[in-house]
């Protein structure tokens, strides 16, 4: 063989092996994500976190072959913010998304823009609820605002059109049809957020009838009486009782139905639909689960369940969220990933919804951006010690005076404690022993006896304000900042205005019954 001959030969080998490392490489073997959120499930309506009214077979299976958190929390029971903190790890207060009404900065570092520039695929499919365009997707298909049940507009990268069908089935076989159409040369995120079972709680055809006539066992705070609660408790709107709409209950009572009969009545009502809403979502997770055993992509990709929030499912009277209180600031959280996460797992640890960006970005095996203020709980899903866990977790809620009326407020929840500071136009605290109070109706707060333990939990509080860049003065800040609105100061004036009414009255018949008995 002629030296020309070995060099080619050789020249040939190298460049077959070049080749097929090149071909090898093509394909990125980073763990794909799916991030499924629903809008104000709350987890005491999953079967698989001990639901008393409904069964959800198909996010139990997640739990089942992945992990379920027991504690999971938000940083702020509403909406907009809580999609905020999901994106960017940070609080609201920083990532300039306080409630509602606020406008999110997609320039900021999110997790969809840095998962892309590191050479993930991204998507952002169904209720975005931030009043800005995406940022950091290489596809996405919008709600516009809260969006509708049937027949749903959609904004599809800046066109907007009419989409025939339930809401929740168009999001769900669009998230598949992302995943079937994209690069399978590359890792993918993609962001799949239900509009179910948001508020009014329209149900499709096949579950509209799923709960029909059917009466569900009243909550044990079903009555809360709020007697050693501040004036938040009594104040708010959105009780089951006085505050359910013709729109939300879509049928007239009863004729002669009053009192406690018509409650229960708005609370089956409220129930049969909200958890008919809840059943499409589930039928949906289950359609995509089984889209990946098919498609092959299961072991290598993570799963992750959640919602926005909590919700009150008639506990303490209540609908909607916003409160500190648990039923609200708990959330769902379960995660499957088949090459990291033991099957029937759980995890106790106190996780927040501030954790799932630096989570996510972990996974990817990205670089987590200093301004994070989450923490990867990675090293829990795998069963690992983590000795420096948090103890402690923060939360504030600023969207007051606007819709349900409540209050501004923070607080400081520990494993056993829980205290609030209510704020602006009333100056209430609250505490609550949740280890022999869990349903939180004894407010200890003023008890002598728990002067140290108050001490320490403001200390506390004052720790964790420090630790994430907010105070009561920066509250001050943002308070003002919304009163320049005539229309807040207006409801505010309103509210004050009612207060003292209902004193008054209570003052006249305090004084008539006394004098009807001297």
């Amino acid at each position: 063989m002629t030296i020309i001959t070995r060099i080619a030969l050789t020249a040939f080998v190298f460049n077959c092996c070049v080749s097929t490392v090149a071909r090898a490489d093509d394909t990125d073997t980073r763990p794909n994500i799916i991030y499924i959120m629903s809008d104000d499930h709350a987890s005491h309506a999953m079967s698989c976190y001990g639901s008393k009214v409904n069964e959800t077979p198909n996010l139990d299976r997640i739990a089942k072959e992945g992990v379920k958190f027991t504690n999971a929390f938000c940083t702020n029971s509403i909406c907009s913010p809580c999609r905020a903190v999901v994106f960017t790890g940070k609080y609201s207060h920083l990532n300039g998304v306080l409630d509602n009404r606020d406008v999110f900065d997609g320039s900021q570092p999110t997790v969809p823009s840095i998962l892309k520039a590191a050479g993930y695929q991204t998507a952002m499919i169904g209720k975005w609820h931030l009043h800005s365009d995406p940022i950091g997707f290489d596809y996405w298909k919008i709600l516009p605002g809260q969006g509708k049940y049937h027949d749903p507009d959609f904004i599809e990268m800046g066109k907007r059109s009419t989409v025939k069908g339930y809401a929740t089935d168009i999001i769900g076989d669009d998230t598949i049809n992302w995943i079937r159409n994209r690069d399978p040369k590359k890792p993918f995120c993609i962001f799949s957020h239900h509009k179910a079972p948001h508020r009014n709680w329209q149900p499709d055809e096949k579950h509209k009838k799923m709960f029909e006539g059917k009466e569900f066992p009243l909550p044990e705070t079903f009555d809360d009486d709020y007697k050693t609660r501040s004036l938040a408790a009594t104040e708010q709107e959105m009780s089951i009782e006085y505050d359910l709409t013709k729109s939300d209950l879509k049928e007239a009572p009863p004729e002669g139905l009053t009192g406690e009969a018509l409650k229960k009545w708005k609370y089956n009502r409220y129930m049969q639909d909200y958890l008919a809403c809840i059943a499409s979502v589930d039928d949906n997770v289950g359609k995509l689960l089984d889209f990946l055993d098919e498609s092959g992509l299961a072991d290598n990709t993570i799963v992750i369940y959640t919602s926005d929030q909590g919700f009150y499912l008639g506990d303490h009277g209540w609908f909607d969220k916003r409160f500190m209180y648990e039923e609200s600031y708990r959330m769902p959280l379960i995660v499957r990933y088949p090459k990291e996460i033991k099957p029937a797992s759980t995890v106790d640890d106190m996780v927040l919804n501030l954790d799932f960006a630096p989570t996510m970005l972990d996974f990817a095996g990205v670089k987590i951006p200093a301004e994070i203020q989450g923490r990867s709980f990675r090293p829990l899903v795998k069963g690992e010690a983590v000795g420096d866990w948090r103890k402690s977790t923060y939360y504030h809620y600023y969207e007051y005076p606007a819709w349900h009326m409540v209050k501004r407020h923070y607080g400081v929840r520990t494993d056993r404690y829980k205290l609030i500071h209510f704020y602006f136009d009333i100056d209430a605290w609250e505490l609550y022993d949740l280890k022999n109070d869990p349903h939180e109706l004894n407010n200890i707060y003023d008890d002598p006896a728990n002067a140290e333990l108050v001490k320490e939990l403001k200390a506390e509080l004052a720790r964790l304000q420090k630790q994430y860049g907010d105070s009561p003065e920066l509250a001050e800040k943002f308070l003002q900042e919304d009163l320049k609105d005539p229309k807040i100061r207006e409801r505010v004036r309103k509210k004050i205005e009612e207060r003292d009414e209902r004193e008054r009255k209570a003052a006249e018949a305090k004084e008539s019954k006394a004098n009807a008995n001297p």
